[in-house]
């Protein structure tokens, strides 16, 4: 077959890039179109003919303010001239142009946030340099109607869409009106896991990038109340307003290399998880390193948390409910190695075979057409 790989963008390093990185192993000699890339962030793809659109002369910090530009330019990426497309996408890659003879399988992330999940965070908080935020939220009331015809209407080109979790499943169906078949993200189980002598366990830890929705203020908040040690690892707009949260036993890390990452969450007593993400790998890293989850009910949590064995689950996104479940994991004894073998689940070889094997069925389906 002749594959292609497309994707929104690559200019830094998160689960949407990593998918992008599996898929790449899968197919090392398809072509990946993005909008934009930035090697110096992501060194993953040094080997892979990466190739860009005319959105690459613009500056990569300028990518909020292109949805409109990359609608235009992947809607009139003609890919028609392959067997296979997989694009990667949550925001609009999912868009190109394929032929009838070109199968199109599309892993959608979730339904484009500014517009459909997140529109009210963009628009009270839209994150961008200081100066520009009234700018955005302009475009985005005067845009939002317009691109969520198109987003829609990008929905229907792929073939067969796969995405990442239950919650972003019925996300897909109630906006796209669309069936998705769940495949767990890739996580780097391997990079987490103890060896050798199980350190001694002490505090909690919250980590990922720092924006409002992430709800990191609920862990710093209910941390403060219970007088417990936080670990809050990581950088993004909200960083300042959480250290001004943050009591004497809150401690900031926003430059932490991998290897001391595993160390942190192998040396907690629990992992915070307190917003609903679409599946939330950093959460399923500290279950690979044998810690148990605290996690808000909604979003992913519902795919990858066995309650009372692999952590505990809080209903409400409020500092007391959060405390309290904070309460139960430290009068409760947890299994590690139950937990890390959970973990083993959304690995990134389950993710490969878990792909190949879509594929192929569907491919096969579709030539028998």
């Amino acid at each position: 077959m002749k594959v292609a790989i497309v994707c929104d963008w690559l200019t830094g390093i998160g689960g949407a890039e990593r998918v992008v990185y599996e898929l790449h192993k899968l197919y090392p000699k398809a072509p990946i179109y993005t909008s934009q890339y930035n090697p110096e962030a992501i060194d993953w793809f040094s080997e892979a003919d990466v190739r860009t659109t005319w959105l690459q002369t613009l500056p990569a910090s300028l990518k909020k303010f292109l949805p409109v530009l990359r609608a235009w330019t992947f809607s009139r990426l003609d890919l028609s001239q392959y067997d296979l497309v997989i694009s990667s996408s949550g925001a609009e890659a999912k868009g190109i142009k394929t032929g009838p003879k070109t199968l199109h399988i599309s892993y959608i992330h979730s339904p484009t946030q500014y517009y459909w999940i997140r529109s009210k965070d963009y628009l009270d908080k839209p994150g961008f340099p200081k100066g520009f935020n009234w700018l955005a939220r302009i475009g985005l009331k005067l845009l939002i109607g317009p691109m969520k015809r198109w987003d829609k209407q990008a929905a229907k080109r792929p073939d067969y869409i796969i995405t990442n979790s239950s919650y972003s499943k019925e996300n897909i169906k109630r906006v796209y009106k669309r069936d998705a078949q769940v495949i767990f993200p890739p996580v780097e189980i391997d990079r987490f896991k103890i060896k050798g002598t199980p350190p001694q366990r002490h505090g909690l830890i919250v980590a990922g990038r720092q924006t409002p929705y992430k709800r990191f203020d609920l862990a710093i908040e209910a941390c403060n109340e219970l007088k417990i040690p936080l670990i809050v690892i990581g950088d993004g707009p909200d960083h300042k307003r959480l250290e001004k949260l943050g009591g004497r036993r809150t401690t900031f890390l926003s430059n932490v290399n991998d290897h001391d990452l595993a160390l942190h969450f192998q040396s907690s007593i629990a992992f915070i998880m307190p917003n609903a993400d679409d599946f939330g790998i950093v959460a399923v890293e500290a279950m690979a390193a044998g810690t148990p989850v605290i996690a808000y009910s909604k979003g992913g949590s519902q795919d990858y948390m066995l309650p009372g064995k692999t952590g505990v689950l809080f209903d409400r996104q409020t500092s007391k409910s959060l405390a309290r479940a904070i309460e139960t994991v430290l009068n409760k004894s947890f299994n590690s190695d139950l937990i890390a073998q959970q973990a083993t689940k959304f690995s990134d070889e389950e993710f490969r075979k878990n792909i190949k094997a879509f594929v192929s069925q569907a491919y096969a389906d579709y030539s028998n057409k």
